[in-house]
């Protein structure tokens, strides 16, 4: 896709801020692997945490695709602290997700709780389960009830960070704005939200090392879904859906 090319671009024109923000993505996969070892019923919590924080620290990759289609030399130091500027929208927004974040952790809690009623069961009872033909039900659950809620983060953020960045919009208008996109572009959205799951699921294997590369990739290229499906009205200020 067009969006995918011009992230690729800006990764290629910025390879040490892209290295950065790539280990920072590794990072929080050895977390969730970590975690999965660990406790296994925490998995869908730190991966709600992770769908959280991610579009937070690919704030500073829109910064700098934005920076760079304005014409100027991005810097490190100046997308890491791109958010102060807009703290309020920000944090109300955040304060959303968060909201998000926990009903999507006990959601999950829930489910293995119905379905392993015996206690929690260990990673390598987490996986025998996954692999057990007997327990589609549980990995059907499962996976419902992620995907409800990682299309409620998806659908509230694909547009709205990068909206708040580039015009300092209130969080209401910017998540309205955001599911407003969605629903106009579903058919296009929906297979982005697809290969964005597909890329991040291939940068996973391999300890999370794909990541370094798929992780900047997929933020610079979010900033262009953003350009490429809201268009502003000079006269109003309002944004309106291409």
């Amino acid at each position: 896709m067009r969006w995918l090319r011009k992230g690729w671009h800006d990764m290629l024109a910025h390879l040490g801020i892209s290295l950065f923000y790539g280990l920072c993505f590794w990072g929080m996969a050895l977390l969730m692997w970590a975690v999965f070892r660990n406790k296994p019923e925490y998995v869908m919590s730190i991966i709600s945490g992770c769908v959280l924080l991610g579009p937070f620290l690919a704030l500073g990759l829109y910064d700098v695709s934005r920076q760079r289609e304005a014409g100027h030399q991005p810097e490190l130091a100046r997308s890491l602290v791109c958010w102060r500027s807009h703290l309020g929208s920000m944090g109300m927004l955040v304060l959303v997700l968060m909201v998000l974040e926990l009903l999507w952790g006990r959601a999950s809690l829930v489910v293995f709780a119905v379905f392993f009623n015996t206690g929690m069961p260990s990673t390598a009872g987490v996986v025998e389960a996954i692999f057990n033909p007997e327990n589609w039900q549980f990995v059907l659950v499962y996976l419902m009830v992620g995907g409800v809620f990682a299309s409620l983060v998806f659908g509230t953020c694909v547009v709205s960070i990068p909206m708040i960045l580039d015009r300092d919009t209130d969080a209401i208008s910017a998540g309205i704005t955001s599911l407003d996109v969605v629903f106009s572009h579903m058919g296009v959205l929906v297979l982005w939200g697809a290969m964005i799951t597909m890329m991040v699921i291939g940068g996973v294997l391999l300890w999370g090392v794909g990541l370094v590369v798929v992780g900047p990739w997929l933020g610079y290229a979010s900033w262009h879904a953003y350009r490429g499906t809201v268009r502003w009205l000079v006269s109003p200020g309002a944004a309106r859906v291409n």
